[in-house]
């Protein structure tokens, strides 16, 4: 019996040295690893944040000082899309835009067709005069048909015209030039980094673009209500 004890601590010891000696030499690595994780998530924080957003361009509602972002990554020929605009969006600027709480971004995942990139140029070109929302909800109630030509350049510009105090000969200047082409680009890379494909995506985000939570496809209201709201609580 003796023996057998002497047996398993000289076993024992020399391999507790070893996971030991193990940990200490991985330490640097593993100290590494989260410091580099820890620095990929401040930057993917700092790009959603509403201030860094709204520099890049991106069109909003609300308060830039509401506790909570809601940021859509949409398309504007999506038929998915005009759902959720039609019947949820509204629900959600009277009950937490309108009164403050949230700020919602509109960003581009353009995948629905060809015409769909083009379309969201247009759109970003009616931002520049303050008419992206007027815009946007004037294609939304004239979609048609993915590709079937009423999103064509032509039409983008026949429906920039039926926007009051729209400055046609700067829109028509700014879309014809693809100003806004590397801003949707972006807009299409950060849907994808966070893993979003489809149209309507979501994320609910601190106003600093921490604790991110994700929404897919036209959720009803009371989905968006419970994650606003336990964002919310955590403010």
């Amino acid at each position: 019996m003796k023996n057998n004890i002497i047996y398993a601590v000289l076993v024992r010891v020399p391999f507790v040295i070893f996971l030991a000696a193990l940990a200490t030499s991985l330490s640097p690595l593993l100290s590494s690893s989260f410091f580099i994780y820890a620095f990929a998530q401040t930057q993917q924080n700092a790009a959603l944040s509403i201030s860094n957003l709204i520099k890049q361009g991106a069109a909003y509602q609300g308060s830039t000082s509401a506790p909570v972002t809601l940021i859509d990554f949409s398309d504007l020929q999506c038929h998915l899309c005009n759902r959720f605009v039609k019947a949820t969006e509204p629900i959600i600027n009277s009950t937490y835009v309108q009164t403050g709480k949230v700020a919602f971004v509109f960003l581009h995942l353009p995948n629905r067709g060809l015409d769909s990139f083009p379309a969201a140029s247009a759109a970003q070109c009616t931002n520049d005069q303050g008419k992206f929302w007027q815009y946007h909800n004037l294609l939304y109630n004239n979609q048609g048909p993915i590709d079937s030509g009423w999103a064509n350049k032509d039409n983008l510009k026949k429906f920039a015209s039926q926007i009051p105090g729209l400055d046609l000969q700067m829109f028509n200047s700014c879309f014809d030039s693809q100003k806004y082409k590397p801003l949707v680009e972006n807009d299409l890379t950060l849907a994808h980094s966070l893993g979003f494909t489809q149209t309507p995506s979501f994320i609910i985000v601190k106003t600093d673009g921490s604790n991110l939570q994700k929404v897919e496809g036209p959720q009803p209201f009371p989905e968006f209500k419970f994650l606003i709201d336990k964002e919310l609580a955590g403010s």
